[in-house]
C-alpha cells in the first residue's frame, strides 16, 4: 500500500468518526450555532478540547499554506475547507495525501 492511500484512509476515518457523533446531534438541532457552542463550552474540559482544536486548526491552516507552496501542492484551498467542515482529523491527512501525490508525481522524496 502507498503512503497516500494510507493518508486518504485516514481522511474517510477522520470523518467517519467525528460525524458518528455530529450527526445525530445535527439531525436533532439542525445547523444551530449558538446551540452548539453553548454546548461546546457548557464544561471547562468541552472548552479544553475546542480550544485545542481550535489553536490545532489555525497551526494546520499556517502549515498547509506555508508547505503546500513549497511543494507546490495544487488545491490548497480544499484542506483548508475540509478542515473548516469537518475538523483537523479530515484537513490534516487530506493535505498529507495531496502532497505525498505530488511527490509520487514528480518523483521526488518525501522530506525525511
Amino acid at each position: 500500500m502507498r503512503l497516500r492511500h494510507a493518508y486518504l484512509g485516514l481522511a474517510l476515518l477522520g470523518t467517519i468518526i467525528p460525524y458518528w457523533q455530529a450527526g445525530p446531534w445535527l439531525l436533532e438541532h439542525g445547523l444551530d450555532l449558538p446551540l452548539f457552542c453553548r454546548e461546546l463550552f457548557a464544561s471547562r474540559i468541552g472548552a479544553f478540547f475546542a480550544l485545542d482544536v481550535i489553536v490545532s486548526a489555525v497551526v494546520l491552516f499556517v502549515f498547509i499554506l506555508s508547505e503546500g507552496r513549497r511543494a507546490a501542492v495544487p488545491r490548497l484551498w480544499l484542506p483548508v475547507a475540509a478542515t473548516i467542515a469537518v475538523g483537523v482529523s479530515l484537513g490534516f491527512p487530506l493535505f498529507l495525501y495531496l502532497r505525498q501525490r505530488e511527490f509520487e508525481k514528480s518523483g521526488a522524496q518525501r522530506p525525511r
